[in-house]
C-alpha cells in the first residue's frame, strides 16, 4: 500500500518550502528507499461499547473495567517533510465493556491500519532537521479483529503523533488516538438502552502510546540547488565573453589609430584581449566554486600572466541583499581566497596574487550575479 501510494504522493509533492536560520530554501524529494522509519510503543487503551449507552457506567478511561495495556508496531515513510504514510498494527489485550467487571470484559484483539501523517511543524514552520518537537496529526482506516468473539470490523481513526528528537536516528513518541469501529466489534450479545447518533452507535477506543521511532537509512532532506545561481552561471559566462568582446573592440579601435602612426606589436594585441577580467560564480552563502567550468577561462588568463610574470588581482564579492555587511565582507574574502588557491594549483606564485574583498554589492542584476569573484591581470 505504501508503494502504490508513493506514486501519487511523490508526484504531487516534489519539494517543500523549508527554513534554516537566516534564510529559506527548498528541499528535494528523496528516492523511494529514503526516509523510512519503524516504531514500537507501549499502548494503553480505553474501550467504549455502543451497547453500554444508557447504563450509566463511568466514562473515565482510568477505570479498570474499561482499560488495558497493549503494544503497537508500525512502519512508515515520509514522502516530503510534511506528508507521510504509516502501516500500524496494535493489540493484544483489551476490554469489551458489557459490565463494570473487568474480568468479564477482558478480550483479545488486533487492529491493522493505514494512516496518512501530516507534519504540521514542517508544513507551517519549515523543515528543520534539528527541531526537537514535531506535531503530526494523522487520519486512517483499517480493519480489526476481536479474537475473543471472532468478530471482524472496519474502523476509522484520527490521532496526534508527537515526536521528540533524541538524535538523527531516534525519537521518542507520544501518540494520542481515537478509533471508531463497526458496532459488532465487541461481540456483546445483549441490547442496552436505546442510543442514537454517531459515534454512540459505534464501538470506540481511546489510546495513549509511548515508545520510540527509529529512522532507517537516509533520514534527512537535502537542500535543492540554487536555481537562480545556476542560471546565473551560464548567463554570467555569456556576460564575461561579451565584456571581453567589448574590451577587444575598444582595444582594436585604439590599435587601428596606432597603426596609422607606427607599427603595432602583434603580441601585445593578443595579450590585451586575453587579459580581460574573468568571473567565477558561487551559490548563495557559499565559498565553494559553484561550477568548475568557470575555471577554464581562468586557465587561459593564467597562461598569459605566467608568460609575462604579471601579477593577478582576485576580487571577491557577495550580494548585499543577503546577510549582514560584516558577514558579506567575510564571505567575499573567503571567495577570493578560494579562487586564489585555484590559481596556485595552476602554477601561479602566491607572491604574484593580490586578494581583495569587496564585501556585499548590488552592482549587477539579477542579484545572484553579485555572488562571484573576478580574476584580472594587474
Amino acid at each position: 500500500m505504501l508503494a502504490l501510494a508513493s506514486v501519487s504522493v511523490a508526484g504531487m509533492a516534489q519539494d517543500n518550502e523549508s527554513a534554516v536560520p537566516e534564510m529559506k530554501h527548498s528541499v528535494a524529494t528523496n528516492s523511494f528507499w529514503s526516509n523510512w522509519f519503524v516504531q514500537a510503543n507501549l499502548a494503553g487503551s480505553a474501550f467504549y461499547s455502543n451497547e453500554e449507552m444508557g447504563y450509566g457506567f463511568s466514562k473515565s478511561p482510568f477505570k479498570g473495567f474499561r482499560n488495558n495495556l497493549g503494544f503497537s508496531v508500525a512502519i512508515g515513510k515520509w514522502f516530503t517533510p510534511g506528508i507521510g504514510l504509516r502501516t500500524k498494527f496494535q493489540g493484544i489485550w483489551g476490554r469489551t465493556v458489557g459490565s463494570e467487571d473487568k474480568d468479564l470484559n477482558a478480550s483479545k484483539y488486533w487492529v491493522l491500519n493505514e494512516q496518512v501523517l501530516f507534519n504540521l511543524s514542517n508544513m507551517i514552520c519549515g523543515y528543520n532537521e534539528s527541531r526537537v518537537w514535531n506535531f503530526i496529526p494523522y487520519l486512517g482506516a483499517g480493519v480489526g479483529r476481536n479474537m475473543s468473539y471472532n468478530r471482524y470490523a472496519m474502523d476509522l481513526n484520527v490521532g496526534i503523533l508527537n515526536t521528540f528528537r533524541l538524535s538523527r536516528k531516534v525519537a521518542i513518541n507520544l501518540d494520542l488516538s481515537w478509533y471508531c469501529f463497526e458496532p459488532d466489534f465487541d461481540g456483546i450479545a445483549f441490547d442496552g438502552p436505546s442510543a442514537s447518533g454517531w459515534p454512540k452507535t459505534r464501538d470506540n477506543m481511546f489510546n495513549v502510546e509511548v515508545g520510540l521511532t527509529y529512522n532507517l537509512g537516509k533520514a534527512t532532506w537535502n537542500k535543492t540547488p540554487d536555481v537562480e545561481a545556476l542560471k546565473a552561471l551560464s548567463q554570467g559566462q555569456i556576460d564575461a565573453l561579451n565584456a571581453q568582446l567589448a574590451d577587444a573592440q575598444s582595444e582594436n579601435a585604439r590599435l587601428k589609430d596606432m597603426l596609422s602612426k607606427q607599427k603595432p606589436a602583434e603580441t601585445k594585441v593578443v595579450k590585451e584581449v586575453v587579459a580581460a577580467p574573468v568571473s567565477v560564480f558561487f551559490n548563495i552563502g557559499k565559498s565553494k566554486i559553484a561550477s568548475k567550468k568557470d575555471l577554464q577561462n581562468v586557465k587561459e588568463l593564467v597562461e598569459v600572466a605566467k608568460a609575462n610574470n604579471s601579477k593577478i588581482v582576485v576580487t571577491g564579492y557577495a550580494d548585499s541583499k543577503t546577510g549582514s555587511a560584516r558577514w558579506n565582507q567575510t564571505l567575499s574574502q573567503k571567495r577570493a581566497e578560494t579562487v586564489a588557491d585555484e590559481l596556485v594549483n595552476m602554477g601561479v606564485s602566491r607572491d604574484n596574487i593580490e586578494v581583495v574583498a569587496a564585501g556585499g554589492v548590488d552592482t549587477l542584476s539579477p542579484v545572484s550575479y553579485n555572488r562571484r569573484a573576478t580574476v584580472a591581470i594587474k
